[in-house]
C-alpha cells in the first residue's frame, strides 16, 4: 500500500517538475529569510475556493487561514483551544500583515448546515453545529424569511456571515488597535464557484460588489 495516494505523487511531480522548478530560486529566499505576507485570508475549507488560485498568489504572498464557513469568533481568553484566534494572533503579531480579508463562497455546506436546523448531526460530537453556532442569530432572521427563495437564503447569510467575523475581528485589540492607527485593513469578499465571480464588501455600506475589470 503506497504512503501516499497516487494522485498526490503525481501531483507533487509536477509540482516539482514545473512551479517549483521556475520559482525554486524564491523558495530558498523563503526558507533562508522567512515568510513576510502582507494579507492574510480567512477561508472556507471547501476545497473549491482555495485563496491561493483565485487570487493567483505565488509562495510567500498569502497566510491563508481556513476553517468550516470562514468564520472567525470573537475574542475569548478563556484557556480553551482556539486554532483561528491562534492563526490571527500569528499573523498580527508576528508576521504583521497589512491586510485581513475574510472570503466566503457560494454554496457553502457549513451556512447550508447553520440554515438547515433539522439535519441530525454528523457525529455525537457535533462540531459543526456547535462551530456554526457563532452565526445563529443570523441564521434564524434569514431562515425565517418567507419572501427568498432556499438559494437566496443561502446567499445572503453566506456574505452575513463575512460581515460577523469582520465584526469578530475588531474584538480582538490587536486588531482593533492597529485598524485604529490605519495600520491595519479589514476586508470582505465572496466568491461564486459557479461562475468565477469574486464580490467585494463595500466598507462604508456592507454591500457586495462586483470590482472593476480592466
Amino acid at each position: 500500500m503506497p504512503h501516499l495516494p497516487d494522485h498526490l505523487i503525481a501531483g507533487y511531480r509536477n509540482f516539482m517538475n514545473g512551479r517549483y522548478l521556475t520559482e525554486s530560486g524564491r523558495y530558498r529566499e523563503l526558507a533562508r529569510e522567512g515568510q513576510s505576507p502582507e494579507t492574510m485570508i480567512v477561508a472556507c475549507c471547501d476545497s473549491r475556493a482555495a485563496p491561493e488560485a483565485i487570487f493567483d498568489a505565488g509562495p510567500g504572498e498569502l497566510f491563508v487561514l481556513r476553517n468550516v464557513g470562514n468564520l472567525v469568533p470573537p475574542y475569548a481568553p478563556d484557556g480553551e483551544f482556539h486554532s483561528t484566534s491562534a492563526a490571527l494572533e500569528f499573523a498580527v503579531q508576528s508576521l504583521k500583515v497589512k491586510n485581513i480579508v475574510v472570503m466566503g463562497h457560494g454554496r457553502c455546506g457549513g451556512i447550508r448546515a447553520a440554515l438547515d436546523t433539522t439535519s441530525a448531526p454528523l457525529s455525537p460530537g457535533d462540531f459543526i453545529g456547535k462551530w456554526m453556532s457563532l452565526i445563529a442569530p443570523a441564521a434564524e432572521t434569514v431562515s425565517s424569511s418567507t419572501f427568498m427563495t432556499a438559494t437566496e437564503r443561502q446567499t445572503a447569510l453566506e456574505r452575513i456571515s463575512i460581515r460577523y467575523s469582520i465584526a469578530n475581528l475588531r474584538t480582538f485589540p490587536c486588531v482593533s488597535i492597529l485598524e485604529g492607527k490605519g495600520r491595519l485593513s479589514l476586508h470582505g469578499a465572496w466568491f461564486d464557484i459557479s461562475t468565477g465571480e469574486l464580490w467585494v464588501m463595500n466598507k462604508d455600506t456592507g454591500d457586495f460588489e462586483r470590482p472593476e475589470m480592466a
